[in-house]
């Protein structure tokens, strides 16, 4: 098996190695192509800070939720996994009942017979940190609710998406 040797001859941190010399050297030059992309397309920078804005967002979004600080206070690698792994759960559990909530809001405006913009719709965020009780009671309620839960909008079609114009 070639994955074995050739993972042993990378891991010995041999500076003189040739295949670690041409990984290098190939890594060198992805990296300038994507900065030149980068540096050249405009699209492609817009495209990089939307993502990085929203993953920043989720991440203070988390940061909120931490309960206890932001300190992790056990140098255990597992324990602290764990503590990450269990503030993204609870940050993913809470943007779902928030987005379940502007889902079925817009689903009401929608049945009173309220036009839903999606330009609106495109602005509402469900990392809402207000409404969010963080150190209040807690009930966790195990029973299947009574009524489905609405994780469609039922806008007329091409509400949100409507035909371009010829």
């Amino acid at each position: 098996m070639l994955r074995g040797p050739l993972l042993r001859r990378l891991g010995n941190h041999s500076r003189r190695n040739r295949i670690y010399k041409a990984l290098r050297e190939l890594g060198r030059v992805v990296r300038t192509v994507t900065l030149l992309r980068y540096l050249s397309e405009p699209q492609l920078r817009d495209q990089i800070t939307a993502i990085t804005n929203r993953t920043e967002a989720f991440h203070g979004f988390a940061a909120h939720l931490m309960i206890g600080g932001q300190l992790i206070s056990h140098n255990d690698p597992d324990y602290q996994e764990r503590v990450v792994k269990f503030n993204e759960l609870i940050a993913n559990c809470a943007i779902y009942s928030t987005a379940l909530d502007i889902t079925d809001a817009a689903n009401a405006l929608a049945a009173e017979g309220h036009v839903v913009d999606p330009d609106d719709l495109a602005t509402i965020s469900p990392l809402i940190t207000r409404t969010i009780r963080r150190f209040g009671n807690w009930i966790v309620d195990t029973t299947p609710p009574q009524n489905i839960v609405a994780t469609r909008l039922d806008l007329t079609p091409r509400a949100l998406f409507p035909a371009a114009p010829v």
